[in-house]
C-alpha cells in the first residue's frame, strides 16, 4: 500500500506537469499561430495569473477548513472544469475575445490547482504512509520532459491542434490518477482503523492532539511577516524562470532556433530537476533547507546570466545545467521548508502563499516581457530577468534565516 499510494501521487505530479508544458509552456506557441503580439500574449497571460491569485486563496481556505471537500476531492471537481475549458481550443478559431477568455480561465485554473498538488503529500501521510514528495515531483519533472521532447516537434510538424488535443489527453489522465489516488488513501485509511480496533482501540485511548486554531489568509500573513517577506524575494528570483518558461520560443529565435528546439531545451531543463529532486531527501538530511534555498537563489542567478550572454541555442542549452541548483533544488526545499516552520492549520496557507508570489511574477514578467520583446527584443528581456532574479537572490539569502517556527 506504501509504494502504491507513493506511486499513484506521483502519477498526479506527472499529469499535472505535463498539462503545464502544453498549457503554459506552449502559450505563446498557440497564442502567436493564432494571430496574437507578443504584448497581446502577455496581457492574456498576466490577467490569467492575476485571476489565479485570486482563486487560490479561496481554495486553500476551503481545503483547511471545509468538512465536507478534500483537497483530493477539490483538485478532482477542478480538473474536470480544465477539461471543459479545453475545449474551447478546438471550437474557437483565430484571434478573438472569446478564445483570450477561455484561455486566461484554462491557465488561471490549472495554476490554482498547483498548491493543492504540492500540499496533498502531507494531507496523504494523514493515513500512515510516509509519502516522497521529491520523487513524487521528480515525476512530474520526467513526464514534463519527455513530452517536451516530442511536443516541440510534432508542433513544428503538425501544427499548434496538436496542443489542446495533447492537453484533453493529459487532463484525462490527471482526473484518472486523482480519482486512483482517493481510493487507495480510502483502503489505506480503512485498514489503519482496522489494525487500531484489533489492537484493542490503542491508538483511540492515545490524548488527542490539540486542535489548531484556524486563520484566515490575512492572519496568517500577520502572524508571518518574515515568511512573506522572504515570498517577495520569490517574485524576483522566479522572474527569469517565468520568462524562461513564457517567451522561450521568441529567446531561441533571437539566437536563430525554432519550436523543436525550444522543446528540445524545456526538456532538458526539466530533466536536470530530477537528480536534485530524488536526492533531496539525502540533501535534507545533511543541509537545513535555509541553506539549500540560499543555494538555489545562486543557482538560479548565474543561469539567467549565461542566458542573458548566449547567442547560439547550444549556450541556452548549456546554461540549464544550473536547473541542477536551481528551481530542481529550490521548490522542494521551499516545500518542506513551509512544512517545517508552519502548523498544520496553516500548512496550505502557506503553499498557497508561495504558490501566489511564483504567480505574481508570472503576472509582472507576462506584461513586462510581452512588452519588452516588442520594443526593445530578447536580450533586454534576458537582461532585465537578470537584474530582477539577482535582487529576488538577495532577499531570499538575507530573510531565510530569520524565519522562525
Amino acid at each position: 500500500m506504501k509504494n502504491l499510494l507513493n506511486f499513484e501521487y506521483a502519477c498526479i505530479h506527472g499529469t499535472y506537469w505535463m498539462g503545464y508544458g502544453i498549457v503554459s509552456s506552449f502559450a505563446s506557441v498557440f497564442l502567436l499561430g493564432r494571430g496574437y503580439s507578443n504584448t497581446e500574449i502577455g496581457v492574456i497571460l498576466a490577467v490569467a495569473n492575476i485571476l489565479a491569485v485570486v482563486i487560490q486563496p479561496f481554495t486553500a481556505d476551503l481545503a483547511d477548513r471545509s468538512k465536507r471537500f478534500s483537497v483530493i476531492g477539490i483538485s478532482q471537481i477542478m480538473t474536470i472544469i480544465m477539461m471543459i475549458m479545453t475545449v474551447g481550443l478546438f471550437a474557437l478559431e483565430g484571434k478573438s475575445a472569446a478564445l483570450s477568455v477561455n484561455f486566461v480561465m484554462l491557465i488561471a485554473w490549472h495554476t490554482a490547482v498547483q498548491p493543492l498538488v504540492n500540499s496533498l503529500s502531507f494531507k496523504l501521510s494523514d493515513c500512515g504512509v510516509p509519502i516522497n514528495f521529491g520523487i513524487a515531483r521528480s515525476m512530474g519533472s520526467l513526464s514534463y520532459s519527455v513530452l517536451m521532447a516530442v511536443l516541440g516537434t510534432l508542433v513544428e510538424r503538425h501544427g499548434i491542434m496538436v496542443l489542446p488535443i495533447s492537453a484533453e489527453l493529459v487532463m484525462a489522465m490527471m482526473a484518472a490518477s486523482l480519482l486512483m489516488t482517493k481510493l487507495q488513501y480510502d483502503k489505506t485509511k480503512a485498514a489503519r482503523r482496522l489494525n487500531a480496533a484489533a489492537d484493542g482501540g490503542s491508538a483511540e485511548r492515545q490524548p488527542a492532539p490539540a486542535a489548531e486554531e484556524e486563520i484566515n489568509l490575512l492572519e496568517f500573513i500577520r502572524r508571518n511577516r518574515m515568511f512573506f517577506l522572504a515570498n517577495l524575494g520569490v517574485i524576483g528570483l522566479y522572474f527569469s524562470n517565468s520568462v524562461m518558461n513564457n517567451y522561450l520560443m521568441q529567446i531561441v529565435e533571437s539566437v536563430g532556433g525554432d519550436s523543436e528546439d525550444m522543446g528540445r531545451i524545456l526538456s532538458l531543463m526539466a530533466f536536470l530537476e530530477i537528480p536534485t529532486l530524488i536526492c533531496f531527501d539525502k540533501l535534507r538530511s545533511k543541509f537545513s533547507c535555509q541553506f539549500l534555498l540560499k543555494v538555489a537563489a545562486i543557482g538560479f542567478t548565474i543561469k539567467i546570466l549565461i542566458c542573458h550572454l548566449a547567442g547560439s541555442v547550444a549556450m541556452i542549452l548549456a546554461a540549464q545545467m544550473f536547473q541542477l541548483i536551481a528551481f530542481g533544488l529550490f521548490l522542494p526545499a521551499m516545500v518542506h521548508f513551509i512544512d517545517e516552520m508552519m502548523s498544520k492549520g496553516e500548512a496550505v496557507k502557506g503553499q498557497s502563499v508561495f504558490t501566489m508570489m511564483v504567480t505574481v511574477t508570472t503576472m509582472l514578467s507576462s506584461l513586462a516581457g510581452g512588452a519588452i520583446l516588442d520594443i526593445s527584443g530578447a536580450k533586454m528581456l534576458t537582461l532585465v530577468s537578470l537584474l530582477a532574479t539577482a535582487a529576488g537572490a538577495v532577499i531570499i539569502i538575507a530573510t531565510v534565516d530569520r524565519i522562525k517556527k
